[in-house]
């Protein structure tokens, strides 16, 4: 039994870690609870290092049973977060995303005691949220009511190796793919819905990297009392 507090970039990953992932892994006695990154008064979605500091000092100080981890966009950091820079040389998603992970857990380190820093793990996705429904294009279009897009959300998801490596660029990343075809699409009520349709098991199966988040967070021991 474990608890795991999930620091969010935004609703939308708010959304699915409370309402997907959480409900899913309680049946496994790992119990989620997502924070979005910031106060209580300021929305999220602004991912800093120093915001990101606060959340996970607090966190993991005021509760010492517990664990602590993140759920980010790669591409939406900014350039002067932990690893970025470094990590941009890198050519694999793997490798960038582990160079990134590596660096914060170093620079939280001159602020936070080992104690609390063992009970947090990073994962940073590499593309946007929306790259996890290209899992199983067919389903995202029938879930969000536009059947009609099925061939064109296929057409996306064969153009790249995985869901997880479809792109950076601000004109091609997976919500401006789908706001091309759907400019009615909502992010958080339909990314839930969506992911709902698809299944875990399915978005696990095509995405390794978030896969390998989720198999962490299901093999993390009893934190220490």
């Amino acid at each position: 039994m474990a608890d795991v507090y999930i620091i969010c970039e935004g609703r939308t990953e708010l959304r699915f870690v409370k309402n997907v992932l959480a409900p899913i892994l309680g049946s496994k006695e790992l119990f989620l609870y997502p924070i979005q990154i910031g106060s209580r008064n300021r929305k999220g979605g602004n991912v800093t290092f120093e915001r990101l500091r606060t959340n996970v000092r607090d966190q993991l100080n005021s509760n010492r049973a517990s664990y602590c981890s993140t759920l980010f966009d790669y591409y939406g950091l900014p350039p002067s977060f932990p690893g970025k820079q470094q990590a941009s040389c890198k050519a694999g998603l793997s490798e960038k995303a582990q160079t990134v992970q590596k660096e914060l857990i170093a620079e939280l380190g001159r602020s936070l005691d080992s104690e609390p820093l063992q009970r947090f793990f990073p994962y940073i996705q590499m593309h946007e949220f929306e790259a996890l429904m290209f899992s199983d294009p067919a389903t995202f279009a029938d879930s969000i009511g536009r059947p009609a897009l099925r061939e064109d959300f296929a057409e996306i998801r064969q153009n790249f190796e995985t869901p997880e490596h479809i792109d950076n660029s601000p004109f091609t990343a997976p919500s401006k793919r789908i706001l091309a075809l759907y400019p009615e699409y909502e992010k958080p009520l339909m990314g839930e819905r969506a992911a709902r349709a698809i299944g875990l098991p399915k978005i696990r199966q095509e995405c390794s990297l978030f896969d390998a988040w989720l198999t962490k967070l299901e093999n993390l021991p009893p934190p220490p009392a």
